[in-house]
């Protein structure tokens, strides 16, 4: 089996590059070549004892599609993305990679479908901007698209074009939309959700962190661990049980941000909680108003995909994957 990792160098995308690595299969089939795909040239995980072929792409630009596609790899995983606060800021890049490049994608496995009948599984990263204020709690999975940002609305067409060309039969796709991946490893990065993540991350190591909205700020959470797994998991389920609406909405973990820093007390003391810097920011809590506070995730429970249940799960995951077990 063939698999390709566009994105490969994010957090995701190592990590599903490290899952695949270990496991050595996918669906019981046994994983002998990866492509790993992003703008900066990806690592390749170690350990693996198949192909690798690791290189630098850029998926919006003219022609980098088809050279991608034309490998022939029988599952994509399509997780490049400009984050969500970097898309606000940044009209026209967010259109170009999130929009665009997604568009050149799909249509570049069309012209391979067309050629040869070509016709692999596209496992698509979408999110849960693709809704908007005002929304219930929870939220059904039949809820209609109302992003109230960028990259939600850039997310919400892809959604779309993954359901229609997937309907033509030119590939088998499924969209995951991510509930905010929490505790995210490595340094901040431009993704106006990033302080769900900081305000834990760095007070577990000794080490301060700005909290920049209030703490009865609601919103829906899971970890890499399980974003990792929800991944394998479209890649490898029967998607006729899925029918024609293709992007599900996975489960995850609903809690306020006083409910986060209360697990951090449970798991990690005062001394970790006082770390905490409370400095207001008009932007994100702007943003952060219309977020979607849960989901039901119905139907994706009913198909197979699982998530943590408590947020001292999700800090002990963190601490068993990115800390060696144990606090410093």
């Amino acid at each position: 089996m063939h698999i390709l990792i566009i994105g490969a160098a994010g957090m995701v995308g190592r990590k599903l590059a490290q899952r695949l690595v270990a496991d050595e299969t996918l669906g019981g089939k046994t994983v002998d070549k990866l492509t790993l795909v992003d703008v900066v040239k990806p690592e390749p995980p170690a350990g693996y004892s198949g192909i690798v072929d690791a290189r630098e792409s850029d998926l919006s630009a003219a022609g980098e599609a088809e050279k991608l596609v034309a490998g022939r790899p029988d599952v994509i995983f399509h997780l490049a993305a400009i984050v969500s606060g970097e898309a606000e800021l940044d009209f026209n890049k967010g259109y170009r990679i999130n929009l665009d490049g997604t568009r050149y994608l799909f249509d570049a496995i069309r012209l391979a479908h067309n050629a040869d009948g070509y016709k692999p599984r596209v496992v698509f990263t979408s999110s849960i901007a693709v809704v908007g204020a005002p929304l219930p709690f929870p939220i059904p999975d039949d809820f209609h698209l109302t992003p109230l940002t960028s990259y939600g609305t850039q997310k919400a067409i892809c959604e779309l074009l993954l359901s229609d060309y997937t309907r033509r039969g030119f590939f088998d796709g499924i969209g995951i939309r991510l509930p905010t991946i929490c505790i995210r490893p490595g340094k901040p990065n431009k993704a106006a959700s990033g302080f769900f993540s900081n305000i834990l991350r760095e007070p577990l190591v000794g080490q301060e962190a700005v909290l920049p909205v209030s703490e009865d700020v609601r919103h829906w959470h899971t970890s890499p661990r399980s974003a990792v797994g929800f991944l394998i998991h479209g890649a490898t389920m029967d998607l006729d049980k899925v029918g024609p609406r293709r992007n599900l909405s996975m489960p995850g973990l609903s809690a306020t941000v006083g409910e986060q820093i209360e697990a951090l007390r449970r798991v990690a003391g005062d001394k970790a909680v006082a770390l905490i810097r409370r400095e207001p920011d008009e932007m994100i809590m702007k943003m952060v108003a219309g977020w979607a506070p849960g989901f039901e995730a119905k139907r994706a429970r009913e198909l197979g995909f699982t998530a943590e249940t408590s947020f001292d799960e999700i800090i002990r995951v963190h601490i068993e994957d990115e800390l060696g077990g144990k606090l410093p």
